[in-house]
Order: C-alpha cells, then structure tokens, then sequence
C-alpha cells in the first residue's frame, strides 16, 4: 500500500510544530525530533490525512502492522514508530489511554556484535588518511560512540592527565576515558588544524558553534570562544535545522561512515563493519587482555553490566577459548 499524497494537509504542519515543540522542550536530540517527525506524518498519511485526535487504537494497530507485514521494517524501526506515534497521543495530546499500554511492542532479538581482530583493525585504521585516520583511532582507542566523538569539544580534551570528558553521552550522562599515548600526538594537530578554522570563524565574524540547551543565552560569547569549539569541525558552515543560523558544526557522521567502509572494502573485509564496530572491538579487546569487566562497563557507559555482558559471548568461542574435538582429532 502506498502512502496517499500529503496535498489537503492543511492542519498537519500546525500539528507537527505542536510535536515539535514538546520534543524540543523535553530536550530529546535533533535525530529523534528528525524520526518522529517523520514517522508521525507518515501515519497520518496511511490513515488518509485524519487527524489523529480522530484516530485510536485500531488505526495504531494497523498502521504497525503494515509497517511489519508490508514495509517489511526491521523491530528497532518497528519500535520507533510505535514510540513516536504514542509519544504524540502522551505528550503532546496528554492523554493516556489504556490501549496505549495494551499495544505490543517487538522484541528485539540478542545479535552478536561484529568484532574485528586486533590484525584487521590495524590494516583498516592504516587505511584511512587525516582527520578521519585520527576519528577512527580514536573510536577504538577509547570505545567512545560516534556521536560522543563528533560533539568532543577542545575543553574536553585533557593531555596532561591523558582523559577525554564525554559529557552527555548516552542517556545524558557524562563519563571519563583514556587518552590514549599512542593517538595524542595525532590529536594534538587535529586540535591545531581546528584552531586554523576557529581564526578564520574570528576575522569573518561568524556565530560561533552551537551551545547545549540555554547556555547560548545564559553565556552568549561562550560559543564565539576556542574552549568550546570543536574537536572534528566540519570545513564548510551550514545552516542549523532548529535555529536557521548559519555557523561551523562538527563533522558529518555519514562523510565519516563513508570513508570508514571504503577501508574496511580495501582491507578485503567481508564482515558488515561500520564505525560502531570499532566500539565493539575495543571492549572485545580490553576483556581479552583481562581488563575487570566492570571497568569496562564505565568506560562504555553501559548502566548495567549484562549490557557488557554481550562481548563476554563473544569471548567464549572466539581466538581458539574452546577447542573443536575435529583439531584433537587430526593432531591424532
């Protein structure tokens, strides 16, 4: 089934302003505002461009179930389609109807993480140049998520005590991890190069860089300032999707997921690699050296330790951990 076309949405843009602005308010990033967004006009669509006050349980059901039988979406985009639609009805609606809870919601089934070898790390970080050579270091260095990467501002770089502040990662929460020795001095130019680019933001009088929440108003020369630029700037300005002003921002993750499978392609992996593999395979990698793994947990910034419990699967099979009776056999 095709989604109808959106011409006699007269009343949609007021009602996706309303969604947005309750997004906006209860601080949720700009991709959710992005998924939500699109994921609320799209049932609207399939429901014929009704509004959604008109609209219930069965209609929800439906819409999910065309998702699943029709589109063929996979259980986490399955969920946050179902996520957007209630947090429309809960938030911005302010209702709270029993079918709400009643509805089922996929469960996500345990995949194995994609783990490089230390051997296939090297050859992909050796494959990649500049400052994406320097992210990708980074990335396995310090296990940190590519978002928590590209928001790394230059006051959250730490040498002399060779730590790397993430504040709100995850979950909103803010965390420490290694410098590591062997990456600073690559840093320290990447650092340099983004000075060259804050100088010339200086002489052209541009806005500066985007402050979290309000602290654009509560300190409004803070962005203009070289503490908090970015670590990994992006060479051109752009214009910010909320606000309308043009200013530098951080580099792009898709340039960045580019250039990453490009390496993986050259180094003649096969596996499904993308830049969180690098995360997969730090974590992977600091347990098989016998790093406690709750100590891994923190450097993650997993809430609960089952969560790091997954690489600890990986583990029990991988590196010869347990040997096949088809080699005893042979070595007889």
């Amino acid at each position: 089934m095709a989604l109808p076309s959106s011409a006699g949405a007269s009343a949609a843009p007021r009602l996706l302003d309303q969604l947005r602005e309750r997004i906006r308010y209860l601080h949720y990033s700009l991709r959710t505002e992005q998924a939500y967004v699109h994921w609320v006009r799209a049932f609207i669509r399939f429901n014929g461009m009704r509004h959604p006050k008109q609209l219930g349980a069965p209609e929800v059901q439906a819409f999910l179930s065309w998702l699943s039988a029709e589109r063929r979406v996979s259980v986490s985009t399955h969920r946050q389609a179902l996520s957007a639609v209630l947090f429309l009805y809960q938030h911005v609606f302010g209702q709270s109807l029993p079918w709400m809870t009643e509805l089922e919601r996929p469960q996500r089934k345990a995949h194995l993480p994609v783990v490089l070898s230390v051997d296939e790390v090297r050859r992909v970080l050796n494959l990649m140049e500049g400052t994406h050579a320097v992210l990708a270091r980074l990335l396995y260095g310090t296990g940190l998520r590519i978002t928590e990467a590209l928001q790394l501002r230059v006051k959250d770089l730490e040498f002399d005590r060779q730590a790397i502040v993430v504040r709100a990662g995850k979950g909103g929460k803010d965390r420490v991890v290694m410098l590591p020795a062997a990456l600073a001095p690559a840093l320290l130019q990447q650092v340099e190069r983004a000075r060259l680019l804050w100088h010339a933001d200086q002489r052209e009088g541009r806005g500066g860089v985007q402050m979290p929440d309000a602290l654009e108003r509560k300190y409004p020369r803070a962005g203009h300032s070289w503490s908090w630029f970015w670590v990994f700037p992006q060479d051109s300005h752009a214009t910010c999707p909320r606000t309308g002003v043009v200013r530098r921002h951080h580099l792009f993750d898709q340039t960045f997921q580019r250039a990453f499978k490009r390496a993986v392609e050259q180094a003649g992996i096969t596996r499904l690699a993308t830049p969180h593999t690098l995360r997969h395979s730090f974590a992977t990698h600091l347990l098989q050296a016998g790093t406690d793994i709750r100590t891994v947990q923190k450097l993650l910034g997993h809430s609960d330790v089952s969560t790091t419990m997954i690489y600890t699967h990986v583990l029990d099979v991988a590196g010869g951990a347990v040997r096949s009776p088809l080699d005893a056999l042979v070595a007889v």
